[in-house]
Formats: C-alpha cells, structure tokens, sequence
C-alpha cells in the first residue's frame, strides 16, 4: 500500500503570507515615493533604496530559481497525464501547486524592485560566487551537459518523460525529480544564507524543509517501485 503524502508546506506557506505583506507594503511604498517609473509606465532603469541590486544574490536567485521551478511545474503535469498512480499523481500535484506560486512569488518581487527577469550575459547561478555558479554548484556537481543548472533536467529527458507511462513514467519522474530538488535545496540554502531580504530568506528556508521532506518520500515512493536515485 502506497504511503501518504505528508502535507509539510507549513514553513512555505508562513513565508508565502509574509510575501504577500511585504508586497503590500512595497506597493504602498512605490506609490508614495513617486518618480519610480518613466511618463509611459515603464519601470525606471534605478532600483529605489534599500531594495536588492541588480546582481544581488536576492534578485540572481528569484531569477534563477524562477526558472528552476518552472520545470518541475513542467514535469509535474507531464507525469500526471501519464500515471494513473495516485501518490504520483498527489506528489506531482503538491509539487506543480506549490513551485507555481512560490515562482509567482519570486518574479513578483522582481518586478517590485524595478529589476529585470533576464540579465544578458550572466551565467546562472552567478550569485551564489566562487565555484557555485553554472559549472560548478557546490554540493550537487556540476550542470550536465543540455542542462541549464545543476539538477535540471535535459530537453531530451523531458520527452523520455513525455513518452512514457505507468511504472516507467512514475520512475523516470520520481528520478529527475530527485535531482531536481537536490539543486533547488542548494540554491535555496545558498539564498537562506546570502540573502539580505527577510521573507525571501524565510521563502527559500522554507523550500530547503519541504523539498528535504519530499526527497525522503521520492526514495520510498522509488524503493516501492523496485528503483533507486540516479547517482
């Protein structure tokens, strides 16, 4: 018998109202200080003060972990047409819902800081300095080859996915998402500690406890399918 999904999203969704009074609050701010944007309505090219810097580790993370999250929202729903396992399908609905409004979240607070969602030029993970950037990710190797950051999947895993079925898309799922979230805790671990923004620390806090918690449940959910992680 499959075992349950347990529902450990109580640091993420703490840090997901915190978000939402911080955004509120930044809001109110931008509308009094005034002169923020151009006469057309677009965002001026400065940041206001006390907000994160273009190369900040707070907005090099909430860009690149937009991105990050954006494929496991992507996998999630590939298994869910190709699986009628229901603890997949659980998982994979708990992963997509979650990632999709923390993703809204990040690029939310970028538009905020009157920052951009693309930086031409910077390599991911730039901000996490020394060897962690794209070709060495402390703690999770380097990005494999086809791959834009460590534990992402590749183009062609993503359609190995899309083709298969039944066990062998619960695996291949259960697999890539392992290695999915092993990037994702690093970065977010790399985001606790360097971050200067306190409910975007909390938000990656948050995401390093539950991705932990999921990555337990992904070993029993593949050790019940006769399968292991993948290195």
């Amino acid at each position: 018998m499959s075992r349950p999904i347990p529902r450990t999203y109580w640091a993420a969704g703490t840090a997901v109202l915190l978000a939402l009074l911080f955004a509120a609050a930044a809001t109110v701010a931008a509308a009094s200080g005034g002169g923020t944007g151009s006469a057309s309505g677009a965002p001026a090219a400065r940041t206001e003060p006390g907000t994160p810097g273009l190369r900040s580790a707070d907005a090099g993370f909430a860009r690149d972990m937009a991105v990050h999250h954006q494929q496991a929202v992507e996998m999630s729903f590939l298994v869910r047409d190709r699986t009628q396992d229901e603890a997949v399908r659980t998982l994979a609905f708990d992963i997509a819902n979650t990632q999709a409004n923390q993703r809204g979240m990040l690029l939310g607070w970028l538009d905020l800081w009157g920052l951009p969602k693309v930086v031409a030029g910077e390599p991911p993970m730039a901000w996490m300095g020394g060897s962690a950037g794209h070709g060495g990710h402390a703690g999770h190797g380097s990005a494999k080859p086809g791959a834009l950051m460590p534990g992402m999947a590749t183009r062609e895993e993503l359609e190995q996915l899309g083709a298969a079925s039944g066990r062998d898309a619960e695996v291949l799922f259960l697999q890539l998402m392992t290695d999915h979230h092993k990037g994702g805790v690093t970065m977010a671990e790399g985001c606790a500690q360097q971050c200067v923004t306190p409910v975007e620390r909390q938000l990656a806090q948050g995401m390093v406890d539950a991705q932990r918690s999921e990555l337990t449940l992904m070993a029993d959910m593949l050790k019940q399918r006769g399968a292991t992680p993948r290195g």
